[in-house]
């Protein structure tokens, strides 16, 4: 459970930073631009993604290996 809790988070990570890129650099990269119902929202749904990966990695972290 731990490391489906990191892969998540990791890709929740992965997916937030290509969203901000996509807004401040408009290269087309990530999952939030592709989602016709965020328009207008990317910035917001990219940090909403960011602060979800960082909750998945600290419940990773609070789970006992193994």
């Amino acid at each position: 459970m731990k490391r489906l809790l990191e892969v998540l988070g990791f890709l929740a990570l992965v997916q937030g930073v290509l969203g901000l890129v996509d807004e401040f650099t408009h290269w087309h990269a990530g999952l939030v631009r592709r989602l016709r119902f965020l328009d207008g929202y990317g910035v917001y749904a990219s940090v909403v993604l960011l602060v979800l990966a960082f909750a998945l990695f600290a419940a990773a972290e609070s789970r006992k290996s193994g």
